[in-house]
């Protein structure tokens, strides 16, 4: 990712236009071409440096259930690990943390017991496990913008 690429990345985090034509209105903004907006964010998720991108919705107020997991994945299994968890739809995010637990992401499904088939076939496929499952007990909802910035 270069420094435009880096800006672009930051700015639609919080400032996706609601509009006829958004990547035209991104590029105003930033000083690019409407193609070339399209073009970058679809190199970047190419890339594999993001891997989603789309509005974000009260999963409870549209009646789905989500939860945050835990999981400690041994050094020789996480790549497998990643790739069972990104290869579904449900999570929506997916870190790791430099700790015991060092696997966290969250999940959304239609109800709590398909959350928990989720959870069971990422570690069968990944061979990790036991997951731990932290469904919210209090919401609190708070905008994490993450601005891409080197080092």
């Amino acid at each position: 990712m270069d420094a435009t690429d880096k800006r672009l990345i930051t700015y639609i985090q919080a400032g996706f236009p609601v509009c006829a034509r958004p990547y035209e209105a991104i590029g105003g903004k930033l000083g690019l071409s409407e193609e070339e907006v399209i073009e970058r964010l679809k190199a970047i998720k190419d890339s594999g440096e993001i891997r989603r991108m789309g509005a974000s919705f009260d999963s409870r107020k549209l009646g789905y259930s989500s939860t945050l997991c835990a999981v400690h994945v041994p050094d020789d299994r996480l790549e497998a690990a990643i790739e069972a968890v990104n290869s579904y739809h449900n999570v929506t995010h997916n870190y790791e943390r430099n700790h015991h637990y060092n696997m966290w992401f969250t999940v959304i499904a239609p109800t709590a017991g398909r959350i928990d088939e989720i959870l069971r076939e990422i570690e069968g496929r990944a061979g990790v496990g036991p997951i731990i499952n932290l469904p919210a007990i209090k919401l609190f909802k708070i905008q994490v913008d993450l601005p891409v910035i080197d080092d």
